[in-house]
């Protein structure tokens, strides 16, 4: 008896750990110190692991880090997440990998050239445009992601 009481009593603690560490997990927010290529990694980082520690956690923290014109014609939040799960956005869910090349840069404005290994082991890449927020407030100066085309199919690995 007294074992079996234990064991509740470890299970009780272990799913309330678990609900806890959901329940206060905390996005990442934009801040003028993050760079642009720690924007791009903390918005693929997320897609790769998507529901950590919860179900589109990924999603949700990616639609942290989209400029506010971009959430303009993408948003609300619920809308986001079904252009994510189309068939352009799929792809980054849970994705393999990816590698990022730079394409451009300047004082305002960077895009990079994002490759990525589906889970279906397919490659596809992706460019992704971060610009700064000009406009006042407390996102003024921080990279934001303003533009991630169509992905473009380059084969499977075999």
């Amino acid at each position: 008896m007294k074992i079996f009481i234990k064991s509740i009593f470890i299970f009780f603690i272990i799913n309330n750990l678990s609900y806890a560490e959901t329940k206060y997990w905390i996005l990442i927010e934009p801040k003028p110190t993050l760079k642009p290529i720690n924007v791009l990694l903390i918005q693929l980082n997320s897609l790769k692991n998507n529901n950590t520690p919860y179900k589109d956690a990924g999603i949700e923290q990616t639609w942290e880090f989209a400029h506010p014109i971009n959430k303009a014609s993408t948003g609300p939040l619920e809308r986001f997440k079904q252009m994510i799960y189309g068939e352009s956005y799929k792809i980054l869910i849970n994705h393999e990998n990816n590698k990022i090349i730079i394409l451009k840069e300047s004082a305002k404005k960077f895009v990079y050239k994002v490759y990525v290994l589906s889970k279906d082991k397919k490659r596809y890449y992706y460019i992704w445009q971060i610009e700064k927020v000009e406009r006042e407030g407390n996102l003024k100066d921080c990279w934001m992601t303003t533009r991630v085309s169509d992905p473009i199919y380059l084969g499977e690995i075999i």
